[in-house]
């Protein structure tokens, strides 16, 4: 990572978040942000024990030619965590990302967004730390960090072997009713799911989204009895 902008920095370097300047339709998700409780964004909250692998997601905002949209990626098949799903930009924390529990996480979104989509941090403006939740199935302490795209720069697949797709979508269309869903995990468990860009996002990433446009008022009304399964293209 490399400075610029007060956001984005090197490692050991100062990563700070500041909500200066930032669109107005951005205010609700700032709101949103400093008020939420952990309990309200999942039911999966990190271990009290400490336990589990420390990481981070940028969930990054951008104004594209349909207006407000968050950048997304879809994992390789072939990984071992999470293969084959859309997914924020983000990763396990390394140790030159510093402490966990400050400006660890900050730094760890940055660097996993620039390795995984190629996007310059320098571009990026942190204005938002959500409560850290926690994925069972991979053990994951998931520090949720929000950003503000305030110079977009290309994006792209870096690394095949890690990332499968690089794509925008517009909030719009996570908005719109038509793209949402119930996803049946085949263990029975429920959750929301967006059908965007041809994909279905689902599990960790379409929870916080879900919880992003509910709590900053863009949530409309959707049918909550469609359902769509993992295997939905089959």
């Amino acid at each position: 990572m490399r400075n610029g902008n007060g956001s984005a920095g090197s490692p050991g370097g100062q990563v700070r978040v500041s909500t200066e300047g930032l669109p107005v339709w951005l205010d609700p998700v700032v709101r949103a942000a400093e008020t939420v409780r952990p309990t309200q964004l999942s039911r999966f909250l990190p271990p009290e024990s400490g336990a589990g692998r420390q990481s981070a997601v940028l969930i990054l905002f951008g104004e594209g030619p349909r207006g407000p949209e968050l950048l997304l990626m879809e994992r390789s098949s072939s990984l071992r965590s999470h293969a084959g799903q859309p997914s924020f930009p983000g990763g396990s924390l390394d140790p030159e990302d510093g402490d966990p529990l400050t400006d660890g996480p900050l730094r760890a979104a940055l660097r996993e967004a620039e390795e995984e989509t190629g996007l310059d941090p320098r571009g990026v403006q942190l204005f938002g730390v959500l409560p850290k939740l926690f994925i069972p199935v991979s053990d994951f302490v998931v520090t949720p960090v929000l950003g503000w795209w305030r110079t977009p720069t290309p994006v792209g697949v870096v690394d095949p072997a890690e990332t499968a797709r690089v794509f925008t979508v517009p909030v719009s269309d996570l908005t719109d009713p038509d793209n949402r869903a119930t996803t049946v995990h085949p263990m029975g468990h429920k959750g929301p799911a967006f059908l965007v860009e041809s994909a279905l996002v689902w599990g960790f990433t379409a929870g916080v989204i879900d919880r992003i446009l509910h709590f900053a008022g863009w949530e409309r009304p959707w049918d909550r009895t469609k359902q769509v399964p993992l295997d939905w293209r089959a």
